[in-house]
């Protein structure tokens, strides 16, 4: 279902307004196409921006207001976080929100001026950035530098939110935090249409939507080549660490994207769009016949020793016995800053290992076979 600002709202936030920008003479409610947790209402004053919360059905996590930059004032709008657009300098905690900003404005980050977790950035010029001082590392995203930041002076903070998660003495400097959800969304085409809410951010509205339609028509053109298959070969992801094996959840947009490459993944009837927290037996149980395992490791090369010494028993998975496993090096390749807005490019990673003939002469950018 798609979502949409329900109509009384929209009427006492523009009411809200009012009192200081005057009632706008045109206000339209947009949805968007794929994506579930976000909308847009735009007005001649402003754009309204309503997230859903994705752990409440029904409920509202954040409402934005996106204002011109150079809009001579600034309406007060109960329960609405206004942000003063184009963003010219925001504090990013991720590499996947980080790199879309770079593809907006043509290669360039000039916008971001610190990032958390520098250490998981793995896109070179903002890692020799950090390195050099020009990008601020404001330290861990679970306990940022608030001296840091505040120094920085941020237009916004750009993070992903977390359920029952709060923000503790980062949310009272007086920084905007936009909480992208983007994760959260059940289809992959859902979540590569927050690069619309980025392009709003940015003032680059035009090249996101240019982005996203070259995504949607690759990703569909894919998905119905896959939809043919006969044979639809059982896939399994991650492994166990510390005795925990975090699958994708049915609605996830991991297993949406698996589904749309002809696999048949084993929990495709589960109703969580997170992660589910399993033991291994549960997941031996269930998928120790799987033809394929996708592995993803960072900064450590993934082997069949390496599998087996994270638990011996791994050796008993079908994939194990006769060559299945792929694996890919997320320190080595763009995989997290790439699929999220461009998961058209995983589409076709995955449709080349579970149906080689579909994608002749292919060369692999993430994974690799394990060999036997």
């Amino acid at each position: 279902m798609k979502t949409f600002v329900p109509f009384i709202l929209s009427l006492c936030l523009l009411c809200a307004c009012n009192s200081k920008t005057g009632k706008p003479s045109d206000s339209t409610s947009t949805c968007t196409g794929y994506a579930e947790l976000i909308s847009f209402e735009e007005s001649d004053n402003f754009t309204l921006v309503t997230i859903q919360n994705p752990w409440k059905p029904g409920a509202i996590l954040q409402r934005y207001a996106l204002i011109d930059r150079k809009a001579p004032s600034t309406p007060r709008i109960d329960g609405v976080t206004v942000l003063r657009v184009p963003l010219q300098k925001v504090l990013v905690y991720s590499s996947v929100h980080a790199g879309i900003i770079g593809e907006l404005n043509d290669g360039s980050y000039s916008s971001i001026a610190g990032v958390c977790d520098a250490q998981y950035f793995n896109i070179d010029t903002i890692s020799k950035a950090v390195a050099n001082g020009s990008i601020a590392d404001c330290g861990k995203s679970e306990a940022p530098s608030l001296e840091k930041i505040i120094e920085l002076q941020p237009d916004a903070i750009i993070l992903s939110p977390f359920m029952n998660a709060g923000y503790g003495a980062l949310a009272t400097i007086g920084v905007p935090i936009i909480e992208c959800a983007d994760y959260m969304e059940a289809s992959p085409l859902g979540r590569a249409e927050w690069v619309k809410f980025f392009g709003l951010l940015f003032g680059k509205a035009s090249q996101a939507d240019s982005i996203f339609n070259s995504v949607e028509q690759h990703y569909t053109l894919l998905r119905d080549m896959a939809a043919k298959v006969e044979h639809r070969p059982k896939v399994i992801t991650e492994t166990v660490l510390n005795g925990i094996w975090y699958v994708p959840g049915g609605k996830s947009y991991m297993a949406q994207i698996l589904a749309d490459a002809g696999a048949y993944y084993p929990w495709a009837d589960n109703n969580d769009a997170g992660s589910l927290q399993l033991d291994f037996t549960k997941v031996f149980d269930i998928a120790h016949d799987a033809e394929f395992w996708l592995v993803k490791g960072f900064g450590q090369p993934v082997t069949r020793k390496s599998i087996t010494d994270i638990y011996e028993l791994n050796s008993h998975f079908d994939a194990f016995k006769n060559g299945g496993i792929y694996a890919c090096d997320t320190q080595l390749t763009s995989f997290f800053t790439d699929f999220p807005f461009h998961p058209d490019m995983l589409l076709e990673e995955y449709i080349s290992i579970f149906h080689p003939s579909l994608l002749p002469g292919y060369n692999r950018r993430y994974f690799y076979r394990i060999e036997q």
